[in-house]
């Protein structure tokens, strides 16, 4: 069929006009760019108004970049804050080269088809929440010179295609959930300068193929499970500049190898198994900077030559079994910056230090050095912290250590040093804590010591010190904890009213005399008095404004009078405190004496044990006839608190006999219900299990006694309770917020908690542990602390529950063996993990626990930890790499860090948490010196705020 003229023209026509239409539309790429799009959520308005349809190619968007060709070579999009998944269509990108989506808010898995874009040298995926594992394929990228998928949740082993990436030279994998075994492949890329997989579930050997990295410079595999020796080829890599295996399982010995690598700066083996001889000549060939091995078994002496090149900066070496002296290299490394070798067993004399202006940390504690402390220690400017505690220095102070301007805690507790106390330690005026105890320090206190105007803390005790108190020590406004026990001073005690923080006084075992000054009782926060062995005399009146005290000793002085109605308590809990006063009496009408007088050691100690014994009876006559009776007709409880049937059948009518709908939680000890018995009347009701309690039931009844007369604004009050021989129910006050763990973990979304609640909740529950371990007699171990125990009223006010309950359960003929492990996977301290140690100690390791998951709102078993690791030991890592605080923190705190007063409390608290989660029991703080700090750092930043409110002018 022929085709006319006519229509000929008619259908060239319509093909120039689609050649002209194909010529001013956008090019594949860009198209391929605006399908991506459409898989993304969340996107950022520069992007949409960049990212025009209408445009020819795409090359002029915003992170887009072309070749010369106009086609897409290059996609930057990272840190747009761009949501949603990355889509299949990326493999039309086919001459794509450099792609990074880093730090952004991508999902989903990462799509397999990436790997089709063969020509791509950069790949930077990192900082999203990409789900499952790496894709497959991505071996045929041999162009690759490097991959970063680090922070993104990735699960799965890591793959073996890897080793086929020949010119690969950075691969970033670490921060995520990888698991299984480090590949053998990676071997094989031979271009490889740095290798980071830390912070993930690697576990087995470090693959021996990794020696074969002969370009590798930087090698990254802390935080893991690996385990066994490093193989001595990684020892012979000699491009070496940076090696991290810390907190590991990793064991064995260094090889002299080692010393060999003369471009090694970094290396970090802490929280390991390594043991032997540190090589000798290691520093003499490298330029170290960071060395730390603590907390391993190395033995033998530090090497000699460590600052050989006048380079190291960090030398941390505490717990091993050095021995040997410090060697004299340290004191003359002008770059030194920390010096920390505690806990070993180093001796001989100490180094002395030249002049220069970097150390700024300086621990030896713990060891057996012998001999003076150096003069030339004085010469370091800058330092803020000296800790020489047990040791065995003698000799004297050296007066040079006033030239330390910057010094701000100095300890040299428990030696034997025999000299005064030097006045030139008052021109370190930013000095804030001060431990000279246990010494044999002689003459008499410096009163320039009370110029210090940051004072917090001053334990001079148990030493020779003679002559006065000076009045000058109780005019630092900042002054928290004076310790002056067990020394030889005389005279009166001085006006103590301008010190209004303090919280700790110790005079006791001196020589003292006089009456107790007028404005003692200013101390309104004072929560520790200890003026035993003494020759005090006068009344007590003086302390009856003082209602804080936690602990007070005023015993063999010459203290007459009555015993104020404040502290009448303690005639209960330490009746020995008050003994050695003869004149003492106690007010006979107030407390149902047939006389007033004066009351001699027999008979105050008979007062007591009487009243001892009526309260006894008064428990046991009613639980006994309670327990022996019996009606057949109805299951009558074993024993009621308050006797109240009515209101147990009132809770049993309301939740329709427990009924499983009131249930509001569920815990290791049993179960909760809401019980709402009137329109002010709510009760959460405990049920507890027994398979019997004929033999358990009054030491149980005694039990719970105990626990409702424990009374504290921080503790849940016991309303009422009831015993069966199958279940307990324990009646306590509803909170209206939960539980702490709900707050922090269960709310969606997550309830705003600035750092002002977070603060306030974690001195609440201090000061309840710290009631519980030291003004209960006998004291209460929780054995169970945790946030689902930690329930917080309609102001966040937080309450401890179910204390005692543990060692109640052990009442019960149900009750597991006392060897039975006890607490709660995460919180429980590592002493309790085979056998259950009854400690005060260990409910410290579980509050430091919660103080860290309340900085960084994660569990305590948070998911996006790396195998067996925990919040604490996650928490050390950061923070021993880093040291950022913002690197930790729950991102809802973050802006709160701008101020920096808040920045500086939260740090604090973030090192108490890690101190009370000390691996070593006898490392943790107690309950009360945690409540101490973390009252300082309350008047800190208060004192900051204040000051900040009130600028000086010119």
């Amino acid at each position: 069929m022929k085709i006319s003229s006519k229509n000929t023209v008619l259908l060239l026509f319509i093909y120039c006009a689609a050649s002209i239409c194909a010529a001013f539309a956008l090019n594949s790429d860009g198209k391929t760019l605006l399908s991506l799009a459409k898989h993304w959520i969340s996107i950022p308005p520069a992007i949409n108004r960049s990212w025009n349809a209408s445009d020819l190619t795409p090359c002029s968007w915003l992170g887009v970049k072309c070749d010369s060709r106009n086609l897409v070579d290059t996609l930057d999009l990272s840190s747009h804050g761009i949501s949603g998944e990355l889509g299949p269509e990326i493999s039309h990108l086919k001459h794509l080269r450099f792609l990074d989506l880093g730090d952004n808010d991508f999902s989903g898995p990462i799509p397999f088809q990436l790997a089709n874009c063969s020509l791509l040298q950069y790949i930077e995926l990192s900082n999203n929440g990409f789900a499952g594992g790496l894709m497959p394929g991505l071996g045929n990228c041999s162009n690759l010179r490097e991959f970063g998928a680090f922070s993104c949740a990735l699960t799965g082993p890591i793959p073996s295609f890897f080793g086929q990436l020949t010119n690969l030279k950075t691969l970033y994998l670490y921060g995520n959930h990888f698991s299984g075994r480090i590949p053998p492949e990676i071997g094989m890329c031979s271009s490889l300068i740095n290798l980071q997989l830390h912070e993930n579930q690697l576990e087995g050997e470090i693959p021996v193929e990794l020696g074969k990295l002969s370009k590798l410079q930087v090698l990254y595999l802390y935080t893991n499970n690996l385990s066994g020796e490093v193989p001595i080829g990684v020892w012979n890599i000699q491009t070496l500049k940076s090696i991290q295996l810390y907190q590991n399982n990793l064991s064995g010995e260094l090889p002299g190898e080692l010393t060999e690598l003369r471009h090694l700066e970094s290396i970090s083996l802490f929280e390991n198994h390594f043991r032997g001889v540190i090589p000798q000549r290691l520093g003499t060939k490298s330029s170290l900077k960071v060395l730390d091995f603590t907390n391993n078994m190395f033995a033998g002496h530090i090497p000699p030559n460590l600052c050989f090149h006048k380079k190291l900066k960090r030398l941390i070496l505490g717990h091993n079994y050095l021995e040997g002296s410090v060697p004299s290299d340290l004191g003359n490394c002008p770059t030194l910056e920390r010096l920390i070798l505690k806990q070993n067993n180093l001796t001989g004399l100490l180094p002395d230090f030249v002049k220069h202006q970097n150390l700024l940390y300086f621990d030896l504690s713990g060891n057996n050095i012998i001999g003076p402390i150096p003069p030339t220690l004085g010469n370091q400017k800058n330092i803020t912290v000296i800790n020489l505690s047990s040791n065995n220095l003698s000799g004297i102070i050296p007066p040079e250590m006033g030239s330390i301007v910057k010094l701000q805690l100095l300890n040299f507790s428990h030696n034997s040093l025999n000299s005064v106390i030097p006045s030139e330690l008052s021109k370190c005026h930013e000095l804030s804590q001060i431990d000279l105890s246990h010494n044999l320090l002689n003459g008499s206190i410096p009163f320039t010591l009370g110029s210090l105007s940051e004072l917090s803390k001053l334990n001079l005790g148990e030493n020779r010190l003679s002559g006065g108190i000076p009045t000058s020590l109780f005019q630092s406004k900042s002054l928290l904890n004076l310790q002056l026990g067990g020394n030889s001073l005389i005279g009166h005690i001085p006006p103590v009213g301008q010190a209004p923080l303090l919280r700790t006084l110790n005079l006791s075992s001196n020589k003292l005399s006089g009456q107790l000054p007028r404005d003692l009782g200013k101390l309104t926060s004072l929560e520790e008095l200890d003026l035993s062995n003494n020759n005090l005399s006068g009344n007590l009146k003086v302390l009856s404004p003082i209602q804080s005290l936690t602990f007070i000793n005023i015993s063999h002085n010459m203290f007459s009078g009555a015993i104020p109605t404040s502290l009448i308590r303690f005639l209960n809990t330490s009746p020995t405190s008050f003994l050695g006063n003869v004149g003492l009496c106690i007010d006979c009408l107030e407390h149902g004496l047939t006389r007033k007088g004066t009351l001699s050691n027999l008979e105050m100690a008979t007062i007591v044990l009487g009243t001892l014994l009526f309260v006894m009876c008064l428990t046991i006559v009613p639980a006994l006839v309670f327990l022996s009776h019996k009606n057949s007709k109805q299951d009558i409880p074993v024993y009621a608190q308050e006797g109240d049937s009515s209101l147990l059948i009132k809770v049993l009518e309301t939740t329709e006999n427990l009924n499983d709908k009131y249930i509001i939680g569920k815990g290791a000890h049993g179960t909760i219900y809401k019980a709402t018995v009137g329109p002010d009347r709510v009760y959460a009701v405990k049920k507890l299990l027994f398979t019997g309690i004929q033999n358990g039931s009054v030491s149980m009844v005694r039990e719970i006694q105990t626990i409702g007369k424990v009374k504290h604004r921080n503790l849940i009050k016991l309303e009422d309770f009831w015993l069966r021989k199958e279940y307990g129910l324990i009646l306590y006050a509803y909170m209206e917020n939960g539980s702490l763990h709900d707050v922090l973990h269960e709310r969606t979304p997550p309830q705003t908690l600035e750092w002002g609640k977070r603060y306030k909740i974690a001195v609440g529950i201090a000061q309840g542990l710290a009631y519980l371990h030291f003004d209960c007699d006998p004291p209460i171990v929780h054995r169970d602390i945790k946030p689902m125990n930690i329930l917080l009223d309609s102001d966040l006010e937080p309450h401890i529950s179910d204390f005692g309950i543990a060692k109640l359960l052990d009442q019960s003929t149900a009750s597991v063996p006392s060897k039975t492990i006890q607490g709660t996977l995460g919180y429980m301290a590592p002493e309790n993990a085979f056998t259950t140690v009854k400690s005060r100690e260990a409910d410290v390791y579980s509050y430091g626990v919660v103080l860290l998951e309340l900085i960084t709102r994660k569990k305590a078993l948070d998911p996006c930890f790396h195998g067996e690791t925990d919040i604490v030991g996650w928490v050390r890592s950061v923070w021993s790499e880093r040291e950022d605080i913002r690197e930790i923190v729950d991102q809802r705190l973050r802006d709160e860090l701008i101020d920096s007063s808040a920045m500086e409390q939260v740090t604090e608290v973030l090192l108490l948490g890690l101190r009370c989660a000390e691996k070593d029991r006898k490392r943790r703080p107690t309950m009360r010196d945690v409540v101490k700090l973390l009252t300082r750092s309350y008047s800190a930043r208060s004192k900051a705020m204040l000051d900040s409110s009130h600028p000086t002018h010119p």
